[in-house]
């Protein structure tokens, strides 16, 4: 699909075809007309006359055919000149209007069809690190920036199957649009500043009041105003980075443990700690906690550390349930896993693990 720049390109251009259609239909009427009246002429009917554009037009000029009355030269010379522009001229729009399609693509302006993605808006060291750790746990990332110098830079580096990028102003929320927005998991406000990221969700959801979004805060104790202005989390790094810091010095072994289980599983000696959905082919549906637990470790090798139940339109988080908790439809099973592991109960759940946003 084209967007409104290419579309007023290609529109010039049937423009300028239609009005070089014109003109050459009036010149060669003209050019009949003219001839058809000398009887030295050879050119006495159309057929003729467009023989001899042709011939005249392509530059190729067999001289078989040629105007012989003063004004019929006339529209000849006519001919001779546009016959020197004509190719350039064509050659040059075509040329512009496929750089434009294909700067246009570049800069994501034709869109993406991504779904249940994640949108990342604005760019940085900090937002890479973010889009590898999600595409490492094949999710599809939506980046938008307002750098130019970004986006080749993006592009080299990721594959365009699990990354598109778009160019846009962060304050034209309409061209949000075209990431596909509407349809996102998450959106990832990575601006520079906490105002900045505060004012930025309060506009947007004026426009798009169904977004769940999460923030990165660089004060602390702005996480409840963002909470209140409908962020889903807000995190700040300095206070998980100075937990894990102050871990490391009294009990290192917990805190690389913390450290490790936080990304995702490389190989079978990988740990990670993903969450997956119960569905109706969820094998502990309608079973209690404890059962899901011994069988997970004792098929899977998975230990299952945590639930989550959703009611009232809210996430609950249990962690290590004491009491005999039943399994329902719509919760989430949080389980430490391996790379092995992993594969394993992703196939018995038949679910793709990671949370799935309420339609």
């Amino acid at each position: 699909m084209l967007n409104s720049s290419e579309k007023q390109k290609v529109n010039r251009f049937i423009l300028a075809i239609l009005l070089g259609i014109i003109l050459y239909v009036v010149l060669i009427t003209l050019l009949v007309r003219f001839e058809q009246d000398s009887s030295q002429s050879s050119i006495t009917n159309y057929h003729q006359a467009v023989w001899y554009t042709i011939v005249t037009l392509t530059t190729v000029g067999y001289g078989d055919i040629t105007p012989i009355t003063i004004y019929g030269r006339v529209v000849g010379y006519i001919f001779v000149l546009l016959s020197v522009g004509i190719y350039g001229l064509l050659i040059g729009e075509i040329t512009n209007l496929v750089s434009t399609i294909k700067q246009n693509k570049m800069l994501g302006y034709n869109g993406t069809v991504f779904e249940d993605h994640v949108v990342i808006i604005g760019w940085s060291d900090f937002g890479q690190l973010v889009t590898e750790q999600l595409i490492g746990a094949s999710k599809q990332v939506a980046i938008v920036t307002n750098q130019r110098s970004d986006i080749e830079l993006i592009h080299e580096k990721y594959n365009k199957k699990n990354v598109f990028t778009l160019y846009a102003d962060f304050e034209n929320f309409e061209s949000l649009k075209k990431v596909n927005i509407e349809k996102s998991l998450v959106v990832f406000v990575n601006l520079k500043d906490d105002t900045e990221k505060l004012v930025f969700i309060l506009n947007i959801k004026k426009i798009f009041d169904n977004l769940e979004f999460v923030v990165t805060l660089e004060n602390a104790n702005l996480k409840n105003t963002f909470l209140n202005a409908g962020v889903t989390n807000a995190i700040s790094p300095h206070e998980i980075s100075s937990k894990i810091l102050a871990s490391y010095m009294f009990e290192p072994d917990v805190a690389s443990y913390t450290e490790d289980i936080m990304s995702f599983a490389h190989t079978p000696t990988d740990y990670d700690i993903k969450q997956f959905l119960v569905t109706y082919d969820n094998p502990y549906l309608n079973h209690t906690y404890t059962q899901a637990f011994s069988d997970l470790k004792t098929k899977f090798n998975g230990v299952l550390i945590g639930m989550v139940k959703r009611g009232g339109g809210k996430r609950h988080l249990i962690k290590n349930p004491q009491k005999e908790y039943k399994i329902e439809l719509g919760d989430y099973l949080i389980i430490i896993v391996n790379g092995s592991s992993f594969e394993t109960i992703q196939k018995a759940f038949n679910v793709q693990e990671g949370y799935f946003k309420e339609k």
